[in-house]
């Protein structure tokens, strides 16, 4: 058995895909209303049972906007009773006062994820479409912080602020976040294949990042971008054993992924891999989440990298790594195919290459 084969590590639920933004590369395509077919709270309720069977993964309460939902707080707080440890990531509107941050926290919220896709107001709002949002995120963290919520910043890279991630980080430092997550965008939802880095871009990408996660008082972790992992790896193992820092430690696990140690349940119930692999494989209106993640193929050849295609299932660090199966959908509609914005091809792979009659 698989590593995540029992059981999903984390557990996203899309309360609804209503929200104030207008994000140029929204994964949801996010509107200004509540849909009337999200589940109500009475099914959110049933929901948070369905994933503490799962033995108690994080659950991430994530939008659009939760914070459109006036029954957050109530979902919030059944969650935490049942003994589940919630994260709730909403945007930067006028919406997280500091009251609002104060009830969240009574609720039982442990830790806020808010978006900073740029190191200034300029960057920022132009990707999120608002006048204002930079300045609201930036009173949010600190509003979080006083409440006594954990903070994460999440960043989306791409085209528009890959040169940046120096700049970026130092913002992140100076809001005194707990962890920064590089969200290395796809192309579903409003992005475009044309938003993303290339292969090289990302090699780049990575040799910025990777200088922030050795000095970074912050943890740094990516999503969508699982072969940060081989970049680490290859970079460690060319430094001396004492030299190499001890927060290496995290990388001795499979990254978790697209129906790796992680499942996503939209607003209105549809069970995917991932938010940015709508691949749909159950409702959980009708079926068990556990049984879904555990039997459903899809779900089970995701976890397993030796039946990925092309160079990710012939790479030496594909169960470290796995590619981004939601970026491989993206980019050719196979989500089995090799990662599209890997530059990487292992020994394997090439002599594959040459054992192919011409």
């Amino acid at each position: 058995m698989g590593i995540y084969d029992d059981a999903p590590r984390i557990v996203i639920w899309e309360m609804t895909r209503a929200c104030a933004l207008a994000c140029v590369h929204c994964r949801a395509k996010a509107i200004p209303r509540r849909d009337p077919r999200e589940l109500s709270t009475a099914e959110a309720f049933e929901l948070i049972d369905d994933v503490v069977a799962l033995g108690g993964p994080i659950f991430i309460l994530t939008g659009g906007d939760p914070f459109m939902r006036p029954d957050l707080f109530e979902i919030v707080a059944y969650a935490a009773k049942r003994n589940l440890r919630v994260a709730v990531s909403p945007s930067g509107t006028a919406r997280l006062t500091p009251g609002a941050l104060e009830k969240l926290a009574a609720a039982g919220c442990e830790r806020m994820s808010l978006s900073i896709d740029g190191p200034d107001a300029a960057t920022h709002d132009a990707f999120r479409g608002v006048n204002g949002a930079f300045e609201r995120t930036i009173a949010a963290a600190g509003h979080a912080r006083a409440a006594g919520i954990g903070l994460q910043i999440n960043t989306t890279i791409a085209r528009h602020n890959h040169t940046r991630i120096n700049d970026i980080a130092a913002l992140v430092g100076r809001v005194d976040a707990a962890v920064w997550s590089a969200f290395f965008l796809v192309p579903t939802g409003r992005a475009q294949v044309a938003d993303c880095l290339d292969a090289d871009g990302f090699e780049a990408a990575f040799a910025d990042l990777y200088a922030v996660w050795l000095r970074a008082p912050f943890m740094v972790t990516t999503t969508e971008a699982p072969h940060f992992r081989r970049f680490v790896t290859q970079h460690l193992s060319a430094m001396p054993l004492a030299e190499r820092p001890q927060k290496a430690d995290h990388f001795r696990f499979p990254a978790i992924g697209d129906g790796k140690g992680f499942v996503f349940v939209s607003h209105t119930g549809d069970i995917c891999p991932s938010g940015f692999l709508p691949i749909v494989a159950g409702n959980v209106r009708q079926e068990e989440l556990l049984d879904v993640y555990r039997n459903d193929p899809a779900f089970i050849r995701l976890r397993d990298p030796d039946r990925t295609e092309g160079k990710c299932g012939k790479c030496d660090y594909r169960f470290m790594c796995g590619g981004s199966r939601a970026r491989a959908y993206g980019f050719s509609g196979d989500p089995f195919g090799s990662e599209p914005c890997c530059s990487y091809q292992s020994p394997e792979y090439l002599a594959s290459l040459e054992s192919v009659p011409a």
